[in-house]
């Protein structure tokens, strides 16, 4: 029996995997652990150039930083459940077999495309005016116009419902879920005499639940970054009731000039988005392997 050989044009030595994922770790380096460290360098110094602990000092008494937190909170609270459950009712929906279902399953993703680029937020803006078309509909079934941008309630609604409407990456992930559970568990649970509404609790849900975990971190994270859709739709008004952490870094480093100061908001982000994915992980086991 003839024993093939196999020559590796790398050469055989044991710094030769260390060299072919060397160009892994230098942009990991430079792009991912060098920033971190001038960030968190930046956050304890102050304008003179001292290091000290003022900047995280001051988020304890920051009235705003207080105010961006709560509203980060509440608008991910409301929006990553609503995106979740919207996202997986749509994918039950695409996942059947009808003629034509390539056609609408494009056209759900293409919302997530999109995103919130210039023309999407003019369209939006346009919508939610006081003469919009929201508000013409609303009249039209005799309900009084909203004040969409004069209201706090009313100005995260439309940026939550803006989030709401690119729902298509997260489908895409159900939907793929959903085509990948294996037909004959339904065709048991039918036999077992379960109907389709109990079939979706008893067998589609638990075959879901590690894709509903890694949407849920997935779309947490998203949440909590949140900057373009206040930034761009309501600038944070009305009294900053739309004022995101996002949006609070980016006008402390970019208005104000408060270097320091805004690394150190972007630091404690971190520290909370971290702390909330343990939590959901601790919560879920996923920490001890119960998945």
């Amino acid at each position: 029996m003839k024993i093939r050989t196999y020559h590796n044009p790398v050469g055989v030595s044991k710094f030769t995997g260390l060299a072919l994922i060397s160009p892994f770790i230098i942009g990991a380096v430079l792009f991912i652990i060098y920033p971190f460290v001038c960030s968190f360098i930046s956050g304890l110094t102050d304008s003179s150039g001292s290091v000290e602990t003022e900047n995280f000092s001051r988020l304890i008494t920051d009235n705003d930083f207080k105010q961006s937190v709560g509203v980060t909170f509440r608008y991910t609270a409301v929006l990553v459940p609503l995106k979740l459950i919207i996202s997986l009712l749509i994918a039950l929906l695409l996942n059947m077999e009808i003629k034509g279902i390539g056609i609408f399953r494009t056209a759900f993703y293409i919302p997530s495309i999109l995103g919130a680029n210039l023309a999407v937020i003019i369209m939006w803006q346009y919508l939610f005016t006081a003469n919009g078309l929201v508000n013409q509909l609303l009249g039209i079934i005799g309900l009084s116009p909203v004040s969409w941008y004069g209201d706090p309630d009313a100005a995260i609604f439309i940026i939550v419902l803006l989030r709401l409407w690119e729902f298509g990456s997260t489908m895409v992930i159900f939907l793929a879920a959903l085509r990948d559970i294996p037909k004959e568990l339904y065709d048991a649970a039918k036999v077992d005499g379960c109907g389709s509404f109990r079939a979706f609790f008893s067998v589609t849900l638990p075959q879901l639940k590690n894709v509903i975990f890694i949407n849920l971190i997935l779309q947490t994270i998203s949440a909590m970054q949140e900057f373009n859709a206040p930034y761009m739709i309501t600038g944070g008004s009305p009294l900053n009731s739309t004022r995101t952490i996002g949006m609070m870094i980016y006008e402390e480093m970019f208005t104000y000039g408060n270097e320091g100061f805004a690394n150190a908001v972007s630091w404690v982000l971190f520290v909370f988005i971290a702390v909330v994915i343990l939590v959901m992980y601790k919560l879920t086991g996923k920490l001890k392997g119960d998945a």
